[in-house]
Formats: C-alpha cells, sequence, structure tokens
C-alpha cells in the first residue's frame, strides 16, 4: 500500500466544500450583518422564491431543519391525531417522528427491494392488508433516487391520499419529463442540514408546493399559528423560522447545485459499472432521476465488508440499521408489523464515499478495494 493509498477517504467531507465556496459565503455574511435583518428578512424571501423557481412550483416555505418540515407539512394538510400516516419505514424515523408528534398513526408499507423505495405496488399490498386508507402519505425519495411517482400520484388521486413528499436527499432529482422533486405531491419537505446535497452551514429546512392554501398554512405554523402578530389561529404552530444567515447562503450555493449533482452521478455510475463483486450488489447506473445523495450497496456479510474497508483506510456507513416499526422506543406496539423486505435491507445495506470533492484517484481506490474484498493478493492503488 503506497503512501496516497494510506489517506483515509471519508463518507463526506465538508472541509473541501467549504473551502471552495467560501469566497461567496464571506460577502453574503456581511450582507446580513450590515442590513440589520437576522430573521424572515430579504435573504429568506429570495431563498424561498429561488427555490420555489427552481423546484418547479409556486411557493416555498423556509423553516428550521427538515424534521419540522415533515411535521408542520403534515399539518398543513389537515393531518390530525388518530389519522393513519403511510410510509416507509427504512429512513431513520424522521418521518415517523413526525407522524407520531401529531398524534396520528403511522401505517408502515414495505419497500421495493431494488430501488428500496415505496412503490404503488407496496402502497397497494398495505391499504389491501390493513382495510385502511390513510390520510395521507409521506413518499421518501430515500438515497436521492426518485420514487415512481406518477403511479404513486395515480393510486392516491384514486383513494383521496394526500401527498407529501420527503425530498431530504433528493434535491434536484428530475423524472424523463424534466419534473423535479418537490413538484409532484401535495406539498414536500426539504432537509438543508449540511450534508444534503444543497447543505447549508447549520441546520435549515423548507416545503415547496404549487397551492396558495398549503402555502399559507405553512406560513402560519411555521411561526406559532400567527394570522397576525400575537393572534394563534392555528392550533400546532411553532417557532421554526429559516434564518436569514442560511438563506444567504442557500441561496449563494443553489447555482451550483444541479453540477454538483452530475458529479456525484457520475460517481455513483462509475461505482455502478465498475464494482464487480459476487457478494456486492449495486444499484443499477441511473440518469437524472437519482442524485446520489448516498451510494448504498447491499452484501449479505456488511460487518466483513466494512472491516475490509476500514483496513483499505475508506469509510462506509449503514443508512439505515434499525427500521423504525423495531426501534426501542415503541416497545411492543408494531411487534406484529411484517416487512420483510425492509428487514432484510436494513441488515445488507452499506453506504460508500460519494462527494462531488472526491478525486479521480479516491474513486479507483474505493472501486479496487471493493473488488478485493476477500482476495489474498490484494494490490490496492
Amino acid at each position: 500500500m503506497n503512501a496516497a493509498s494510506s489517506t483515509f477517504i471519508p463518507i463526506n467531507d465538508l472541509r473541501r466544500y467549504s473551502q471552495d465556496v467560501i469566497g461567496r459565503l464571506l460577502p453574503a455574511a456581511e450582507r446580513v450583518l450590515a442590513s440589520g435583518h437576522f430573521v424572515l428578512g430579504p435573504d429568506v424571501r429570495r431563498f424561498e422564491s429561488e427555490f420555489a423557481a427552481y423546484c418547479g412550483v409556486a411557493h416555498c416555505v423556509g423553516v428550521a431543519n427538515g424534521t419540522d418540515a415533515l411535521e408542520l407539512g403534515l399539518r398543513a394538510l389537515g393531518v390530525a391525531a388518530g389519522d393513519h400516516v403511510m410510509l416507509a419505514a427504512n429512513a431513520a424515523m424522521y418521518g415517523t417522528s413526525a407522524v407520531l408528534a401529531i398524534g396520528a398513526v403511522p401505517l408502515f408499507a414495505d419497500v421495493d427491494e431494488a430501488t428500496c423505495l415505496l412503490s404503488e405496488v407496496t402502497m397497494q399490498a398495505a391499504i389491501d392488508s390493513g382495510e385502511i386508507v390513510p390520510r395521507a402519505v409521506i413518499v421518501t425519495h430515500l438515497y436521492g433516487r426518485l420514487a415512481a411517482m406518477t403511479s404513486i400520484v395515480a393510486l392516491c388521486r384514486r383513494l383521496g391520499i394526500a401527498i407529501l413528499e420527503d425530498c431530504a436527499q433528493a434535491h434536484g432529482a428530475t423524472d424523463a419529463d424534466g419534473v423535479r422533486a418537490g413538484a409532484f405531491g401535495d406539498i414536500a419537505s426539504f432537509s438543508f442540514y449540511p450534508t444534503k446535497n444543497l447543505g447549508a452551514i447549520g441546520d435549515g429546512g423548507a416545503l415547496v408546493c404549487s397551492d396558495g392554501g398549503l402555502a399559507a398554512n405553512a406560513r402560519q405554523l411555521r411561526q406559532y399559528g400567527w394570522s397576525r402578530k400575537y393572534t394563534n389561529e392555528l392550533a400546532g404552530g411553532r417557532n421554526s423560522r429559516l434564518d436569514e444567515m442560511q438563506a444567504a447562503f442557500l441561496s449563494s450555493m443553489l447555482p451550483d447545485l444541479d453540477q454538483r449533482n452530475r458529479r456525484r452521478r457520475e460517481i455513483a455510475n462509475r461505482y455502478s459499472h465498475e464494482i464487480r463483486h459476487p457478494d456486492i450488489q449495486v444499484p443499477a447506473p441511473a440518469g437524472n432521476e437519482y442524485v446520489a445523495h448516498l451510494f448504498v450497496v447491499q452484501s449479505m456479510q456488511r460487518d466483513s465488508l466494512a472491516s475490509h474497508l476500514k483496513g483499505c483506510h475508506v469509510g462506509s456507513d449503514i443508512h439505515y440499521p434499525i427500521p423504525d416499526h423495531r426501534q426501542p422506543m415503541h416497545g411492543d406496539r408494531f411487534a406484529a408489523v411484517t416487512l420483510p423486505t425492509t428487514d432484510s435491507l436494513c441488515e445488507r445495506v452499506l453506504t460508500l464515499p460519494c462527494f462531488p470533492e472526491m478525486t479521480a484517484a479516491e474513486v479507483d481506490r474505493v472501486i479496487a478495494a471493493c473488488n478485493a474484498w476477500g482476495r489474498a493478493d490484494q494490490n490496492l492503488p
């Protein structure tokens, strides 16, 4: 192993990105500081307008983080205590936490094995098995891959199910007709956590939609439910506001998003084409419907593979190891829930490094390390 290959390759490296954009962020910070507007001011309005236009919708409402966006999105749709909300159980409890915070009831559906996503087929199966038509569904575009929204929307419109898209990992994902993540459902949530494809320098989130009434509800809910100052009209409101500094940073970084997504996809497609190991299942090469937020492989010997990669100075992680219905906080509440594909995936998935600043040599090293797993002769670059 040479000196270059002894350098650790992380899952993500935000220091590289911050070094690239600091020249734009510092003037943005100075502008906000000089303006005297720090909460719900001109930079938030500017970013909301820009991001709505980017997503192809009429409205964007900035909030404090992606988890608040999920909960406030459900509340804006009118989901209330006791309502059923369908969702997948392989996305780290974010959606489930929002459902439980409202007092609604999670209705877990299994996912498609190839995509790890909800589909019209898995949703219909869950409805049939429980004989429950949910009030709403959270469709998570997991790992940056767009769910099959045409068929999902058709099912939901036929049954009267409201659609909340969870786009926290899918900023910019686009279908064959050019429709972006966030423009399919009734309302959509985004996270701008720093590791996201469009990440802030701290926390941030947003709701986007084309329905003016939903947008108005969301704007009230993010600020105590006020109809006007100190008049709390909507129940379930809170203090959840995207601040001016983060909005200014996000506006500065938004123009780079498509280019950075292309680079992520280039890396991911190299992995899909060039990782050739019988015990590593890679996702199929993809187009614009995948923005490669995470590159996730599957292996029945996941722990062995992760250990091997660590020995090759290559990082890995598990997104996500415990399905929502198995989380210890629930006790036996969901003991009867059967999601065989979800349970199996959570035991097999492993995330490889994939971020725009990766060098070609680092990508080569990740591929070589994967292909060398289990070989006695490991000639790594």
